[in-house]
């Protein structure tokens, strides 16, 4: 962590969201908490270990990839909130303008308006007297780049990238020993560069992001738009509901399943419930509910269950014993699921004993496969596809194969991503659609050339999917 001696900051990093958090340490035993998420589990667990009550939750921006956690801690802690005045939040904060200060106690706070990102975005300087220590710059200067300026769609986005282009000169100025503290790091589909580090200085940024040694706006432009990826459908609708605020939880029960008897899972199945299986991939494919939708708990689950799940369905959970239910249900309501509507009770092993049938999927080991026998169908971004697949893949993301599913062409088909994660929901999505002969790769393209001395194409070859109906 990138932070003056003086000033105490502990990161509190989300591996799926590819976030970070952050806790300022006050110095009088109370704490301000920066882009909290609605899933508080970790903020808590690291603020009782430093000793330290939240007393300040801070919003850079309206967010789009996740639930802010500061309305719930205003409820449970009676944390100020801080904003910006320009995002109209309908809930109590103090709305900070431009320049408007707050006093921590000792150290002191500063809004600077940085557009981009989003319209009413604000990155926080903190100081300690006359000197800057660190500035919270949320979505706007990140590690290594600078946030998508696209989530309020294409008629926002050249402005919102010429805005981005200001504000991150206007956060170069500041002295090149400022720590430079993003709440979007590697991993965030807000737009982060893979492996970087999560926190920086000004100085560093200068000396190595791309994006500050743009000196004329167009190019600037044209190298951030340039660098964007796909995103999931729901960042589209967050940014809504934390202006509103999102409805305080019942911190106790949130973190629970509903047991469901396995008829009364049949019954949700029939009525449009949408089964989510959770198991390891290779069990998955052993035996699952027909029917029912792979998406194995990691760190990256609830993105996926928020891509692929059309919003306002119902959701049940197939998980294992071993598998706990908090960890599914946080991190739904992080993302604004919020219809999991229960867990079928003793797992498919309950199923079983109902009577009732299963389906399975074949799982082939990277260098199992033989490209030629069958398609492969590589589902992975476009950007990890471009930077090495096996020769004649077809390509489609696995984030926009749900609207695509019925107009593949049904012949034999392997699916493959990087481990197996995405490969099975994709082989799920399809056998949703009614498709057989479907087959999981366990291993992703560098592990099949590795496993006989092949080479993987990069760029682009052709191999987007076309054949569809």
């Amino acid at each position: 962590m990138v932070a003056p001696d003086n000033v105490r900051v502990h990161a509190v990093v989300d591996e799926g969201l590819g976030n970070s958090s952050y806790l300022l340490d006050l110095g009088d035993g109370s704490a301000l908490v920066v882009d909290p998420p609605r899933d508080l589990r970790a903020v808590h667990a690291r603020a009782r270990a430093e000793g330290l009550r939240i007393r300040f939750a801070a919003d850079t921006h309206l967010h789009a990839d996740f639930l802010s956690g500061a309305v719930q801690l205003a409820h449970d802690e009676r944390a100020t909130v801080l904003a910006s005045a320009a995002g109209a939040r309908r809930f109590p904060h103090r709305g900070l303008h431009d320049g408007d200060e707050v006093d921590l106690g000792g150290l002191r706070l500063t809004a600077l308006a940085t557009p981009g990102h989003t319209d009413e975005h604000v990155s926080f300087l903190i100081s300690d007297g006359a000197s800057p220590a660190g500035v919270f710059t949320g979505g706007s200067l990140i590690v290594g780049s600078a946030a998508r300026p696209d989530l309020l769609g294409p008629a926002r986005t050249d402005e919102l990238a010429r805005a981005q282009f200001a504000s991150l000169r206007r956060l170069a100025a500041l002295p090149a020993a400022t720590a430079v503290w993003p709440t979007h790091g590697a991993g965030s589909f807000c737009s982060a560069p893979p492996g970087a580090h999560r926190t920086s200085t000004i100085g560093r940024e200068l000396a190595t992001n791309p994006l500050l040694r743009l000196n004329e706006e167009q190019d600037f432009v044209e190298a951030l738009l340039g660098s964007l990826g796909s995103y999931p459908a729901y960042f589209r609708r967050l940014g809504a509901i934390n202006r509103q605020g999102p409805a305080v939880l019942d911190t106790e029960r949130a973190g629970t399943l509903t047991a469901l008897s396995a008829s009364a899972v049949r019954r949700r199945r029939a009525e449009g419930a949408t089964l989510v299986d959770v198991r390891p991939v290779t069990q998955y494919a052993a035996a699952h509910i027909p029917g029912s939708l792979s998406n194995a708990l990691r760190a990256q689950f609830a993105t996926w269950l928020g891509w692929v799940v059309p919003p306002g369905r119902d959701i049940v959970v197939v998980r294992n014993p071993d598998q706990d239910p908090a960890d599914i249900a946080w991190p739904a309501l992080n993302i604004g699921v919020e219809r999991i509507v229960g867990e079928l009770a003793g797992g498919l092993d309950a199923w079983i004993a109902a009577g009732y049938d299963t389906a399975v999927i074949r799982v082939l080991r990277s260098e199992q496969l033989d490209p030629g026998a069958l398609r492969v169908l590589d589902v992975r971004q476009t950007s990890e596809y471009l930077a090495g697949h096996l020769p004649s893949a077809g390509h489609v993301e696995l984030g926009s194969l749900t609207g695509r599913a019925a107009g593949l062409v049904p012949v034999p088909t392997a699916f493959m991503c990087g481990h197996g994660e995405r490969a099975a929901t994709a082989a799920s999505l399809l056998e949703c659609a009614g498709r057989q002969d479907l087959a999981v790769v366990v291993g992703g393209p560098q592990d099949w050339a590795d496993a006989g001395g092949r080479d993987l194409v990069t760029g682009p070859d052709g191999g987007t999917v076309t054949d569809e109906r």
